[in-house]
């Protein structure tokens, strides 16, 4: 039984209007409330009149029902799931640059070859990798890297979607 203080991570799915001024007052919500983004992904659909917003926040299961709820009265929101209702997929991009300065490249490479990172750039002191995985893959990734010396990195944060053939669009859409 989860604990009413006890945080863990929920993905929150968005389908808006995509429209200008959209992003902003959903992040200004979260603003506003005192709520924390973790990740925080956007694009365009299928449909370019239509944009999926992909939010990861810490919270208990109310506060994140509540936050649902809330970004659902917002202007131009289309449809909201709380993806850890259902069997979902999250992946993120990770580049980053690694430090080979101590002879250690084919460590660095090896490294890469074991999480499946493609190389995307060397130089006489670095290599930059590009990894897509979920976010426990990308932070197992980091905590060995770490050794390599990072120095420099940049991450997209989580998309996700449903499994299976059910999508955000199809309506209703009933939380479980």
């Amino acid at each position: 039984m989860e604990s009413k203080d006890e945080l863990q991570r929920f993905t929150l799915s968005l389908l808006v209007n995509n429209h200008f001024g959209v992003l902003q007052r959903v992040v200004g919500l979260f603003s506003r409330r005192g709520y924390n983004i973790v990740s925080l992904s956007v694009g365009e659909t299928a449909d370019s009149k239509i944009s999926r917003i992909t939010i990861v926040v810490l919270g208990n299961r109310a506060i994140i029902k509540q936050i649902k709820n809330q970004v659902e009265k917002l202007v131009d929101i289309i449809r909201v799931a709380i993806l850890e209702d259902r069997p979902s997929i999250e992946s993120e991009l990770l580049l980053v640059k690694l430090s080979t300065a101590n002879n250690n490249r084919s460590k660095v490479v090896e490294l890469g070859e074991l999480f499946k990172a493609r190389v995307k750039d060397v130089t006489m002191d670095t290599i930059t990798l590009e990894l897509v995985g979920d976010v426990q893959k990308v932070e197992s990734f980091l905590t060995l890297a770490k050794e390599f010396g990072i120095v420099e990195l940049a991450r997209t944060g989580t998309t996700a979607l449903e499994r299976g053939s059910v999508a955000l669009k199809d309506e209703p859409y009933e939380e479980l």
